[in-house]
């Protein structure tokens, strides 16, 4: 093995995603000489979720300090020595609750905290770190003769480096925003909504990303009053007719947080690659997604909660989802969103854990790693049947935002609207969108609202959205593909349209979205074939071959397989 010191690494964007290369790279003693930060805008480790750009004091994170990944500090121990003055009631002395959440803009401080406190680390390691903030990278070119990247900069200053880690997080392409008034492709930064709007608005989707939405709209246009710990909403005078209407074609409002006993994110959870490799040598080159369920959700259920693996154990895939939205189908979104809330608080006020949804949550995390090792039929099974049971379940909305949703609920305010999926938004020519879609009656509406937000939150993204022209030209990127297990699957979605399937000379194969990248996140290009010191952690880019492929866990573990896959590699 070749133990020379990596000359130089450049970490592009400075957000969560950097702040746990660092660490990996600072525990597992990596040997490299130099590494540069490039971040964008002026403070890192918050990223967009934690900062100005992503959050208000009014919202929350979906984990609590104890679903945190292993850094310098915890959390309590932060909030003991670094007194704040926006958030006074989290940093009081013993009163720090670990399975409380923490409004994001709180754990962004946190997060910057310890990312300065992991370069000081870096440096007394005798590694040389450079961060430079409000340094917009335009570029990325590989020199092939002398094997290193240029780095371009929006401040027409290049840089040199032997490996790239890609980290640029979240990242909404802007469609009509901007040019049509009223228009909104995200409710970030919240910062833009400044105005009370006196009459309904339309919000997309009904996810965490739409209670964000809600959590600013509402408070530009009324109040929340808290009194003996119940929560009521008023209008402002200004605003009576103002009201929000959420859109969603599955019908259901997140699912709220309970007790969780498990640790919050394990490595040991998921196939390791030896077993991976292992079962597809006996399976015609595949991974069976069907597997996965029975390893990382069915078995691991079996030992937490007996009775229910007796009533699920012999359903497939289909007909557990089924029966599991069956359930949820039985009440309107409201109800059924109440009945959740005490479900959850039983399981918080007693420190009992909700087991299928716990198991489940792992079982999506889990999945991530054998995924890109699907056939397309089943990563297909994956995104039409589980995912969007998956989603719901693993959402977490903290207990306080779901009693500001029941307030809006009571107050007449906001309403949750049923679309099929050939539901359209159109920009009006005016301002604003217009609304297109059948109703749960069979009956087709058409609404113009002043106001739209799309709240579906971040979306895979393409090949041709990455910004980096350089590697991109280069073929040094490629897009994400799978093949079909069975010939005839794959000629019969190779004749449908919408489903992005090409032929090759012996089978079918299907285009998934973003980037096609190996079992260490390294990037492969044009021709499979991995580019060498280049890994992608930027999440967008990343999501077709990693189903579930956000939040500080997966920084946490992406992390640390690259840091161990280049050590190995030395």
């Amino acid at each position: 093995m070749d133990n020379q010191k990596l000359s130089s690494i450049a970490l592009i964007g400075g957000g969560p995603a950097a702040l746990f290369m660092l660490k990996e790279i600072v525990n597992q003693n990596l040997a490299v000489e130099h590494i540069s930060i490039f971040e964008k805008n002026e403070r890192l480790g918050v990223g967009m979720p934690y900062g100005k750009y992503g959050a208000r004091k009014e919202h929350l994170a979906n984990v609590s300090a104890n679903e945190i990944p292993a850094l310098i500090d915890d959390v309590p121990t932060y909030l003991s020595r670094y007194a704040g003055t926006d958030f006074p009631d989290y940093y009081a002395h013993g009163k720090s609750n670990p399975y409380q959440v923490l409004p994001r803009l709180l754990l962004g401080d946190y997060l910057e905290n310890q990312f300065h406190q992991y370069i000081a680390l870096a440096i007394k390691r005798k590694i040389k770190v450079e961060v430079f903030t409000e340094t917009e990278v335009i570029d990325l070119v590989y020199d092939r003769a002398n094997e290193f990247y240029s780095v371009f900069t929006a401040t027409d200053v290049e840089y040199e480096a032997e490996m790239v880690v890609i980290c640029t997080g979240h990242y909404w392409p802007e469609t009509f925003e901007g040019k049509i008034k009223g228009w909104y492709d995200s409710p970030y930064p919240p910062a833009k909504f400044d105005q009370m709007t006196n009459f309904p608005v339309a919000i997309k989707g009904a996810s965490l990303t739409a209670v964000d939405a809600v959590k600013t709209l509402s408070r530009l246009n009324g109040r929340y009053i808290v009194e003996n710990d119940q929560v009521s909403y008023v209008l402002h005078e200004e605003s009576p007719n103002f009201a929000i209407h959420l859109f969603s074609t599955g019908g259901y409002l997140p699912a709220l947080r309970f007790h969780s006993e498990e640790e919050p994110y394990a490595v040991s959870w998921s196939m390791t690659l030896d077993e991976i490799y292992e079962y597809k040598e006996k399976n015609d080159g595949f991974v069976d997604l069907d597997y996965v369920f029975e390893r990382n959700f069915k078995c691991p259920l079996q030992k937490s909660d007996p009775a229910f693996y007796e009533k699920i154990k012999e359903m497939t895939i289909e007909q557990f989802v089924e029966e599991m939205l069956r359930i949820r189908n039985e009440l309107d979104s409201f109800t059924l969103f109440r009945a959740e809330y005490l479900e959850a608080k039983k399981s918080i006020d007693r420190r009992q854990s909700i087991s299928w949804k716990e198991k489940l949550a792992a079982f999506s995390y889990a999945m991530n790693y054998p995924a890109k090792h699907f056939s397309a039929e089943d990563m297909l099974r994956l995104r039409r049947v589980l995912m969007p049971l998956i989603s719901v379940i693993i959402a977490s909305l903290p207990q306080e935002s779901y009693r500001e949703i029941i307030a809006l609920y009571e107050a007449g305010v906001i309403d949750h609207i049923q679309v099929d999926k050939a539901s359209q938004v159109d920009p009006h020519h005016d301002f604003g969108a217009i609304y297109s879609y059948m109703d749960t009656e069979g009956k087709q509406k058409k609404t113009h609202y002043q106001l739209y937000v799309d709240g579906t939150g971040q979306q895979p993204l393409e090949f041709n959205d990455m910004p980096f022209e350089g590697i991109k030209n280069e073929g040094l990127i490629s897009t994400g593909y799978l093949n079909f297990k069975n010939r005839a699957e794959g000629e019969k979605y190779f004749n449908e349209k919408g489903y992005h399937v090409k032929s090759s000379t012996n089978n079918f194969y299907m285009q998934v979205k973003g980037l096609s990248i190996n079992d260490h996140f390294q990037a492969l290009d044009a021709f499979g074939s991995a580019t060498k010191n280049l890994f992608i952690m930027a999440v967008p880019f990343i999501g077709g071959l990693n189903p579930d492929y956000s939040g500080l866990d997966f920084c946490d573990t992406a992390s640390e397989r690259i840091v161990e896959f280049i050590k190995n590699k030395r």
